[in-house]
């Protein structure tokens, strides 16, 4: 398997488990703003989406104030965010063995402070480019570009680990490979142009020498 020089991890459906805390409540969201009843499966596709461009497609009056009322919701949920099973064991190898892990992630930066409190995950991250970091969002490529050059790494040096087709895109516009982690991916996804699959984080450790 090929070696990498850094791994640049997507957070919800990758690092952490965040759908229902997430999800669940913007159906709230679409109830209320919209007074209409949608079920999980609909809004599925919104996991790789930024707040703003959620906000945008559903083209409520007040993106912001809502925007607001659904991190609010999100931060209320019974189940806050919890780090996949083996990530904790997984990330420290790969430190160790000098692979530089990042982070390239459409959350903005209170929530990833939110998020990622009393994680074990965080001192093995040299970098997160996160939504108020660039003005453009996955699918675009322009957080992957921004974290590489923070890293010093090239893109054929990388590997972005994420959960969606959006992920992929963003990755191969980079220029570079992707590797779809189907722990956290929509159950019956396949993401085609993925380099690797992924079916748990232990997997990672294949791209050591």
């Amino acid at each position: 398997m090929k070696t990498y020089r850094a791994i640049v991890y997507d957070i919800d459906g990758t690092l952490l488990n965040t759908r229902d805390m997430n999800l669940y409540p913007l159906l709230r969201i679409i109830q209320e703003e919209l007074g209409q009843v949608w079920t999980l499966e609909q809004v599925l596709k919104y996991a790789a989406y930024s707040g703003m461009q959620v906000m945008a497609e559903l083209g409520v009056r007040d993106p912001e104030g809502v925007y607001a009322r659904w991190v609010r919701y999100v931060n209320e949920y019974p189940e806050p965010a919890s780090v996949f099973p083996g990530l904790e064991a997984v990330l420290p190898v790969l430190h160790r063995a000098g692979v530089i892990q990042a982070i390239a992630s459409s959350k903005r930066r209170a929530q990833f402070a939110i998020d990622m409190a009393g994680k074990n995950i965080l001192p093995y991250i040299a970098e997160a480019v996160l939504e108020e970091d660039t003005s453009l969002h996955k699918p675009d490529p322009a957080p992957l570009l921004l974290c590489l050059e923070r890293l010093g790494v090239k893109p054929e040096e990388a590997i972005y680990i994420g959960d969606t087709a959006s992920d992929c895109l963003a990755a191969k516009r980079a220029g570079m490979d992707f590797g779809y982690a189907q722990w956290g991916g929509i159950p019956g996804q396949t993401v085609e142009q993925a380099d690797w699959v992924l079916e748990k984080p232990e997997d990672l450790l294949r791209f050591l020498k």
